[in-house]
């Protein structure tokens, strides 16, 4: 009976125990490079639901907090084809853009999300620039010039602007000539990420064009 009486006591003691929570952050990678691409971490497939078409994202996906080595690789290739080391700060989203296959060919941002319920018919449109030789960028989103001077690897602000289907064009900085005249829908009430890929003189998917990534 003694015996007995000290196992459950002991197993109520387990039982109490309080597990250390992993901190973690949210990461949405963007593809940005002219290939098809996983991303792993620790061996692990992060991008489970499919892979990472020119253009798309992983959308947020929660993460281990700190400072993690992530490996990219090209889908239905086993050779790691770059890491890139990332420091994260739980509970915070990043956005990860992939513009190349060489290490170091990644920029992100640390995305603060924030809703206006005062303005439901609006959108937030930030311009990201990983386009490796097009220099700075200008972009007109409807008829105003709402993001001067974007350098490679730089990232704008969120902007409010009416939801809907809107002309962007962009040039190059200090330029006339029209490089991307396009038009993308804007849904009310999201938030958006347009960002410059590819190169100038690219072709197919590495030809220099504009991507779209819903934040939100």
């Amino acid at each position: 009976m003694i015996v007995a009486a000290l196992t459950v006591l002991y197993s109520c003691k387990n039982n109490d125990e309080v597990f250390k929570t992993v901190p973690s952050s949210f990461l949405n990678v963007v593809n940005g490079s002219a290939d098809t691409l996983n991303f792993y971490l620790n061996g692990t497939r992060q991008n489970n639901t499919s892979s990472l078409y020119p253009s798309g994202q992983s959308f947020y996906i929660s993460v281990p907090s700190g400072t993690q080595n992530y490996q990219f690789k090209k889908a239905g290739n086993s050779t790691v084809l770059f890491s890139t080391p990332l420091t994260l700060v739980d509970s915070v989203n990043y956005s990860m853009y992939v513009y190349g296959e060489a290490s170091g060919s990644t920029f992100y941002t640390r995305d603060t999300l924030q809703t206006f319920t005062a303005y439901p018919d609006t959108t937030q449109v930030r311009f990201v620039n990983i386009s490796p030789d097009a220099g700075n960028l200008d972009v007109y989103v409807g008829s105003a010039l709402s993001f001067t001077t974007r350098a490679f690897k730089s990232s704008s602000a969120f902007s409010l602007f009416p939801g809907g289907a809107t002309e962007v064009k962009v040039y190059q900085s200090g330029s006339s000539t029209l490089k991307i005249d396009t038009t993308i829908t804007f849904n009310a009430g999201g938030i958006f990420t347009i960002f410059s890929k590819g190169l100038l003189n690219g072709k197919g998917t590495a030809a220099f064009n504009i991507g779209v990534a819903q934040n939100h």
